[in-house]
C-alpha cells in the first residue's frame, strides 16, 4: 500500500498560505555542518521527507541531530566516524552527493555513492569531480562509488564551470572554505540558495566574496566556528502558492515571500496580465483568472525563469485562453506530467524540449500519477480546480518538497485527504 491524495475539486478556497523554509537551502546548509566540529542550531527548517533522509545520512557519518522544536534542529559534529556515504541512503536523494565537499574539507577524504538514476550523464556529477581535482583531490570511480583523497590537503585553485550547476557550485564552495590559498570559481550558479549557503559559511568565519554572482572568491581559512542560522523562505513553494492564488481569483494570500528571489517568475506572470499587491512579505493577487492572456516561458539558470516552476505554471497556462508555450532548457524528461494533465482534459502537445498549451475552460477530474516533486504539485493544483473526484498517486514525491500540503489547503476549504492505495 502507498499513499495518494483524494481530492474533490471545484470547492471554494480562501485564506492565507505561509511559505516554509527553503528545502534547497536547508539541504546544503545541513551538509555544511560537516566542515567543522561543534554544535549548530538551524531555524526555519521545513518538515520534509528529504530532510529526514539527509538526517539519516549525516547520522551515518557520525553527526548527532536533534529536532528541538517544530522547525529548528541542533546538529552536533564531534568528528566523522565514517567517510562512506552508502548507496542505500544516497540513492534516495541526489543532494546527498554534496557531502563529498564537506567531508573533503574536514578530513581530506571521502567515499560517496554515485546518485541513483544516473551517474555521469543527465544532471551530471562530473562538474563536481573536476572541481575537486582542481583543488588537489585524487578521484577514483569504482563499484558505483566515487573515492576522493587529498594527500596533501586541498589547495586553492581557479575553477571554471562548463555550466552554472547549483550542486557543483555548492560542493566546491564547501570544499574550498578550508583549502590552502584562494579559490576562484567562475561561471558559478547564482541562485538565492547559493547565497544562503555562503552566508551561513561566512557566519562561521569563512572568507567568501561574490556569492550570488557568477564569480565567487574563497580565501581558505584553517578554522571555522559553529553558529546559529535561519534558513531563507522557499521560493519554489512560494511560486506554487502564488499560482494557486491566481487559479482561485486572488482568494488566497501568500505570506513569507522574498520578492527579490521571485523576480523573473513575477515578471512573467505580470506579462500574462496578473496584478499583484505586495506589502512586506505578503502577496495578494488582484486580478481574475479570466483576465489572463497566453505567454511564452523559457526555463533558464537563475535569474531566469526557474525550471522548478515550469510544471506549476503549465497548470495555470492550461486555463488561459489562447496558446502558450514552454521551452525547457535545463532538464530533459521534465515534461512527464504532460500526459497526466492531458488525462485531466488539458490540450498540450510536446515537440522535443518545447510544449504548446492550448487553453481549456476547466480540468476534468481523473486518476493521475506524480512523476516528480513539482509535477505532483501541478497535478494537485489541477485537481483542486476540476469538479469531481481526482486521485493523485505517488505523493511521496510531493512530500519531498512541500510541508503538510494537504493540511494547509484543507485549512483553506479544500476537500483533500491522504489515502492508502494498492500499488
Amino acid at each position: 500500500m502507498v499513499e495518494a491524495f483524494k481530492i474533490i475539486g471545484g470547492k471554494k478556497i480562501a485564506g492565507n498560505l505561509v511559505v516554509d523554509g527553503s528545502k534547497n537551502s536547508t539541504l546544503p546548509i545541513m551538509i555544511a555542518t560537516l566542515v567543522e566540529k561543534g554544535t549548530y542550531i538551524l531555524h526555519n527548517v521545513p518538515n520534509l521527507r528529504d530532510i529526514r533522509t539527509l538526517t539519516m545520512l549525516l547520522e551515518s557519518l557520525g553527526l548527532e541531530i536533534e529536532k528541538i522544536d517544530t522547525n529548528s534542529y541542533k546538529i552536533i559534529n564531534n568528528g566523522l566516524t565514517s567517510i562512506e556515504a552508502s548507496y542505500d541512503l544516497v540513492k534516495k536523494m541526489r543532494a546527498s552527493f554534496l557531502v563529498m565537499g564537506g567531508m573533503l574539507a574536514i578530513g581530506n577524504e571521502a567515499k560517496v555513492a554515485l546518485p541513483g538514476g544516473c551517474a555521469i550523464g543527465a544532471r551530471p556529477v562530473d562538474l563536481h569531480l573536476k572541481g575537486f581535482e582542481a583543488l588537489g583531490a585524487e578521484i577514483n570511480i569504482e563499484h558505483g562509488y566515487v573515492k576522493a583523497f587529498a594527500k596533501d590537503g586541498l589547495q586553492g585553485a581557479t575553477i571554471i564551470l562548463d555550466f552554472p550547476s547549483v550542486g557543483a557550485t555548492e560542493n566546491i564552495v564547501m570544499a574550498a572554505v578550508k583549502a590552502k590559498g584562494t579559490t576562484i570559481l567562475e561561471n558559478a550558479a547564482k541562485e538565492p540558495e547559493i547565497e544562503d549557503l555562503c552566508n551561513f559559511l561566512i557566519k562561521m568565519g569563512a572568507k567568501i566574496k561574490g556569492a550570488g554572482t557568477s564569480r565567487i572568491e574563497i580565501e581558505g581559512v584553517e578554522k571555522l566556528y559553529p553558529c546559529e542560522y535561519t534558513i531563507i523562505p522557499d521560493r519554489i513553494v512560494a511560486g506554487t502558492y502564488i499560482i494557486a492564488a491566481i487559479l482561485f481569483d486572488g482568494s488566497i494570500t501568500v505570506s513569507g515571500i522574498v520578492k527579490e528571489h521571485l523576480l523573473s517568475f513575477i515578471l512573467k506572470l505580470e506579462e500574462m496580465g496578473v496584478k499583484f499587491e505586495i506589502i512586506d512579505d505578503k502577496l495578494r493577487v488582484l486580478s481574475k483568472l479570466s483576465d489572463l492572456k497566453p505567454t511564452k516561458v523559457t526555463t533558464m539558470p537563475h535569474p531566469g525563469f526557474p525550471t522548478d516552476l515550469q510544471s506549476p505554471i503549465m497548470t495555470l497556462m492550461c486555463l488561459v485562453d489562447g496558446v502558450s508555450e514552454i521551452k525547457e532548457t535545463i532538464f530533459e524528461n521534465r515534461f512527464m506530467h504532460v500526459p497526466e494533465l492531458n488525462r485531466m482534459g488539458a490540450k498540450i502537445e510536446i515537440d522535443s524540449s518545447s510544449a504548446s498549451i492550448t487553453g481549456i475552460e476547466n480540468f476534468s477530474s481523473a486518476e493521475v500519477m506524480a512523476s516528480d516533486l513539482r509535477a505532483g504539485a501541478s497535478l494537485i493544483l489541477a485537481a483542486l480546480k476540476a469538479k469531481g473526484q481526482s486521485i493523485v498517486n505517488r505523493i511521496y514525491h510531493v512530500d519531498r518538497g512541500y510541508e503538510h500540503f494537504e493540511e494547509k489547503f484543507k485549512a483553506l476549504g479544500a476537500d483533500i485527504e491522504r489515502i492508502k492505495v494498492e500499488i
